[in-house]
């Protein structure tokens, strides 16, 4: 294994002092695997799961998973049931408490992990908005969002001082999971060990500062900035907290009241040998004062035309209605702010685009929580499997038709004369997708336990 950076250790002997050799032993111990059951596709039955081994304290809906879990792999996860995310991560969000209605900002968003637990805590209601300044891991971002059926997010890349000086104080909440030196994934990726130096976890510092300063300008009047890094350095945590208050009297630390962990002025770190979890630092600043955040139509993006409105109201009654378009795709985005001039690779729910006088429905509208009613056939293993990997269905159903496996929608297929067309997006084909049924789910519909 990669050894640990000498200068590292010396700092961290510094700053741990007694506990530095149990801090030493829990890092050659295996690093810690982590489940977020996403609760609006309403599979109970996940519960069930082995692979799960026990419940994360500071995580609503959040377990351990047991090591070497093939939980990525799986129909499953590929449908959006849960999110996979190392314990320690899920407690930025759970600090942050997105109520449903609110307007919240990640302004660092790849991969999703945190926007995504944001996003389903809104249930539906308000808007987030996830931001990801690196232009090559927006992709990964927005398919998240749309994998677990997020119908209220817009994905942009944009510099935090861009939206800042666009949006102003705009928010009720924006979450900073800020670049960092990333010590605290030293345990679980050790290849991370070969790229930090004091020079690079320095220039974090000055990076952090910037996106602090941007965050500061878009949170109203008594909202809430989160704070957060996967490092254990304290020039980059604590340090930099109390940078920011000085520079920004107008912010004052919360009290830190998560279950599973506590911490001092509203800080806190978690350690591998305190807490079952890597690296994580974490601390809520409220803005003094109180102010509601306009609530506005979007603005930015075109209206829908009538003949698309129409044309998905009269072949998908049960969806939302369309009320912008994004590129060629018809979008249900009901609120937000000025999206003029800003790169947006995502906006609220993607229904479909006008192909001729037909509506060719998007894939987020087949796997997005809130629709109900959509027509749909349930496949079972063989067929679920057939249709990830892109291939043509011999099934009966005519028309668009949502594709389901074990209670979740896969996406959209077309059918007539005996065949269902695959409309799986060809990017996220794979054949190496698992779809078998476990002992431990308890199918309703019979024909998922046909697997041939």
């Amino acid at each position: 294994m990669t050894e640990l950076p000498r200068a590292w250790m010396n700092r961290m002997r510094s700053q741990l002092r007694d506990e530095m050799p149990a801090f030493l032993n829990a890092m050659e111990k295996p690093a810690l695997r982590g489940i977020r059951i996403n609760t609006r596709k309403s599979i109970p039955e996940l519960y069930n799961w082995p692979d799960l081994i026990s419940p994360v304290p500071w995580g609503k809906d959040c377990f351990y998973l047991k090591k070497g879990s093939s939980a990525g792999t799986t129909a499953w996860h590929e449908a959006g049931a849960f999110y996979l995310q190392e314990p320690s991560a899920m407690i930025p969000a759970a600090l942050l408490n997105a109520q449903p209605g609110e307007w919240i900002l990640d302004l660092c968003a790849a991969p999703g992990g945190k926007a995504t637990q944001i996003g389903l805590a809104l249930n539906g209601q308000g808007l987030l908005v996830a931001n990801e300044p690196v232009e090559k891991r927006t992709r990964i971002l927005s398919r998240n969002i749309e994998r677990m059926g997020i119908p209220n997010a817009v994905v942009t890349c944009a510099k935090p001082a861009d939206l800042a000086a666009r949006w102003g104080s705009l928010f009720d909440a924006v979450i900073v999971d800020a670049p960092c030196s990333g010590e605290g994934m030293f345990r679980r990726d050790p290849e991370t060990r070969n790229q930090w130096s004091p020079e690079a976890a320095a220039g974090c510092v000055q990076r952090q500062r910037e996106i602090l300063r941007a965050a500061a300008q878009l949170v109203r009047p008594g909202g809430r900035i989160v704070y957060s890094t996967c490092t254990f350095n304290l020039a980059e945590n604590e340090e930099n907290t109390e940078w920011f208050l000085r520079e920004h009297p107008e912010y004052e630390p919360e009290e830190l009241v998560i279950p599973g962990i506590t911490g001092t002025n509203g800080m806190y770190i978690c350690y591998p040998h305190r807490n079952d979890g890597e690296g994580q630092f974490a601390v809520r600043l409220r803005r003094k004062g109180a102010a509601s955040v306009r609530r506005e139509k979007t603005r930015g993006l075109p209206g829908t035309d009538r003949d698309t409105a129409n044309a998905i109201r009269r072949s998908f009654p049960s969806l939302p209605a369309a009320t912008n378009f994004l590129g060629q795709t018809a979008v249900h985005l009901p609120e937000g702010p000025d999206l003029s001039g800003i790169r947006i690779l995502r906006a609220g729910l993607h229904l479909g685009e006008m192909r001729g006088k037909t509506i060719v429905p998007d894939h987020a509208s087949a796997v997005a929580f809130t629709v109900a009613g959509l027509p749909e056939c349930e496949v079972n293993a063989a067929e679920a499997s057939r249709y990830l990997a892109g291939e043509v269905l011999d099934l009966t159903e005519n028309g668009w038709t949502a594709v389901r496996f074990c209670g979740l929608n896969l996406g959209w297929g077309k059918g007539s004369e005996g065949f269902l067309r695959n409309h799986y997006p060809k990017g996220l084909r794979n054949d190496k997708i698992i779809c078998e049924i476990p002992d431990w789910y308890c199918q309703k519909n019979e024909k998922a336990y046909n697997n041939t």
